[in-house]
């Protein structure tokens, strides 16, 4: 993702500044995905795993980035409340 592009981008509820999912986390989501444990914001079951994705300062919401674009809605955002053992920073 163009750095110019995520140094604009924020989280649309809380306004923290987002980062890219390091591989560790991202790891740690397409786990909890595979095994059938992660909803999105709408509710809906998110079975697809990640190929990317950013993540808020405090590290308690994830937006998919799907073919390079971030999907900055409630609808699509994951709790990483629901990711047991989710890696701090």
């Amino acid at each position: 993702m163009d750095r110019k592009l995520l140094d604009l981008l924020v989280c649309p509820s809380t306004r923290q500044p987002l980062f890219p999912l390091e591989s560790r986390g991202l790891q740690a989501l397409n786990a909890a995905i595979g095994a059938g444990g992660i909803v999105r914001g709408s509710g809906d079951a998110q079975s697809e795993p990640l190929r990317e994705a950013l993540v808020t300062r405090d590290r308690k919401t994830v937006y998919i980035v799907d073919d390079g674009i971030p999907l900055l809605d409630a609808e699509n955002a994951l709790a990483t409340a629901q990711v047991e053992g989710f890696p701090a920073a």
